[in-house]
């Protein structure tokens, strides 16, 4: 476990309680653009980096697993001289926030969990795709990419922000897409979850066919201890961005209510 210093922005008063948004495989720091401002306004510190292999954070070799994605995470709280943060991810960023809540209990305030999975199979599809991306570049797979992240008639309503989530896709290094499908790949935190003991929220989105609700989010709060379930409709995966304003009431409610 190594950790690489993540590219980051960080927005808000330093003396703010620090949230941290961390993202899916595919993305950079803008995914979470709709919620910065929100936050902002209601007082939050709000750090937004790009999980290694993604936007300017450095590309190390892979293999890469959660552990070293954990790892990134407690460097750059240590980098910003904080001692604890709110933890908000999506997807692989979720993943992330998972495995800090079991093996870095002291440095999570709370989780909020979105779109996510604690074992999202099969193997060989996430093998597969890093082959792909290996051989292709990551534009090969943006297409499919944006079609899991929107659903269809968002990407009717809104081509522009489409054609720009296609381009986010494209522009991560396939080596560093390929080794998080890597991480995907190997990742079980199923038998770990009651070991959570942050407050956690879990976010779905009702028509996410990347972790379907049911299979997915509610396992996760069924697994941890007090953790609650909300399903967001109109949403696939990256519901944040698809669905901003019910996204970001959800993530305003747990953390004001701590």
């Amino acid at each position: 476990m190594s950790a690489v210093p993540v590219h980051r922005v960080v927005e808000g008063p330093e003396d703010g309680p620090v949230v941290v948004f961390a993202g899916s495989l595919g993305s950079d720091l803008r995914m979470w653009e709709p919620q910065v401002v929100p936050l902002l306004e209601r007082g939050f510190r709000v750090v937004r980096y790009d999980t290694r292999g993604h936007g300017a954070s450095p590309v190390p070799p892979g293999p890469y697993d959660l552990d070293d994605l954990g790892a990134d995470f407690l460097a750059l709280l240590d980098d910003l001289d904080v001692a604890k943060a709110h933890l908000v991810g999506l997807s692989l960023g979720g993943m992330a926030g998972m495995w800090l809540g079991v093996h870095a209990p002291d440095r999570i305030a709370s989780l909020v969990l979105c779109c996510t999975s604690a074992k999202l199979g099969p193997p060989r599809m996430w093998a597969d795709r890093a082959r792909r991306v290996r051989a292709e570049g990551t534009a090969a797979v943006a297409g499919a990419g944006v079609g899991r992240w929107l659903t269809p008639a968002y990407l009717e309503r809104h081509p522009d922000r489409a054609a720009f989530l296609r381009s986010m896709i494209s522009e991560v290094p396939a080596e560093g897409y390929a080794a998080c499908c890597g991480a995907i790949e190997r990742m079980d935190l199923l038998d770990v979850l009651p070991k959570i003991t942050a407050p956690t929220l879990v976010i779905a989105g009702a028509d996410d066919p990347a972790t379907p609700p049911e299979e997915h989010s509610r396992p996760i709060a069924d697994g941890i201890p007090g953790a609650r379930l909300e399903v967001v409709a109109n949403a696939a995966h990256l519901g944040n961005y698809e669905q901003p304003e019910e996204f970001t009431r959800l993530i305003l409610g747990h953390l004001e209510a701590l």
